[in-house]
């Protein structure tokens, strides 16, 4: 694993050099240097699990066989251009969040001397006045479940095995069945990272957790709502979503208070038990493999 991380990395240089170099671009010197910063500063500093799982899961699927260098240089490609679209997501959403850091740095936007933080400052202030648009009500496990299927599920889990079949040859339509599987284990990971927020070191998970003061639909909150009473539930809608301090020491004390952290480890015993089911029952043993190196790659994860 360790030789295909690196023989991985060594694939996003000669695809930024392409890039940097692509006449169709027309970059000036200046503006060259300048893509060449943010790419390395947000591109390749990840886990890089979801391009490193395009290579795995089309070894896996192919049984024993050793890939090629073509086909180990087209799953890398495969493989990079998610991690790019996952950059472009993590950029986007510290914007949103008006987070400080990201991957144990500053974030992007709050890089200096980037022209970027103009634009993202009036996005930020943009957003921080939609005030009105509040409704503690509607966050439910249910909109929790839809939004992070379309949110995380589909580009994290589904794509890179997507990628993968489809370098093996295979026709989507009928794996239907591992889409509904890793769309099933794309949902379990975010709410582990939505745990993870609120209950995490932010040394270890690289990043200080803004879920409560930014007002997300965070399956804490949701869970939270579905077991309060009157009481605690005014508790929620008085404090929650607010960035001052006091108030979030107040969600997070009925978080403890409502022994989230047992509600989660319950969640996680479930979702896990439910997806190693799913995965055996899988007629071909190398998808098996595939999903199931996922599953490794994610239970009871800390970061």
């Amino acid at each position: 694993m360790a030789d295909l991380k690196s023989t991985f990395s060594n694939f996003y240089y000669v695809l930024k050099d392409e890039l940097l170099h692509d006449p169709a671009f027309e970059f000036s010197d200046d503006a060259r240097q300048w893509v060449d910063r943010m790419l390395d500063y947000n591109v390749p500093g990840g886990k890089l699990n979801r391009g490193l799982s395009v290579i795995d899961s089309y070894r896996l699927l192919k049984e024993g066989q050793a890939l090629n260098d073509d086909e180990i240089f087209l799953a890398s490609a495969l493989g990079w251009c998610i991690e790019w679209l996952q950059a472009y997501f993590l950029v986007l959403d510290d914007i949103m969040d008006n987070s400080h850091t990201r991957r144990g740095q500053p974030c992007w936007f709050r890089v200096p001397e980037v022209e970027f933080q103009t634009a993202s400052g009036q996005m930020i202030d943009l957003i921080t006045t939609l005030q009105g648009g509040k409704d503690l009500s509607k966050y439910t496990l249910t909109l929790h479940r839809r939004i992070v299927q379309y949110k995380t599920a589909y580009y994290s889990f589904y794509l890179p095995v997507a990628c993968a079949l489809l370098m093996a040859g295979e026709n989507l339509e009928n794996h239907v069945d591992v889409k509904n599987i890793l769309v099933e284990m794309g949902t379990y990971f975010q709410v582990q990272d939505d745990y993870l927020d609120c209950f995490g070191d932010p040394d270890t998970i690289g990043k200080i957790g803004t879920d409560i003061e930014d007002f997300k639909c965070s399956w804490l909150v949701a869970k939270a709502l579905e077991l309060s009473n009157e009481q605690q539930k005014k508790v929620l809608y008085d404090n929650y979503g607010n960035a001052d301090p006091e108030n979030v020491a107040k969600v997070k004390a009925l978080y403890n208070e409502l022994n989230l952290k047992s509600a989660f480890e319950e969640y996680e015993s479930k979702s896990y038990e439910k997806l190693v089911t799913s995965i055996e029952a899988h007629p071909s043993k190398a998808v098996q493999a595939v999903l199931k190196s996922f599953l490794a790659k994610i239970y009871k994860r800390q970061k």
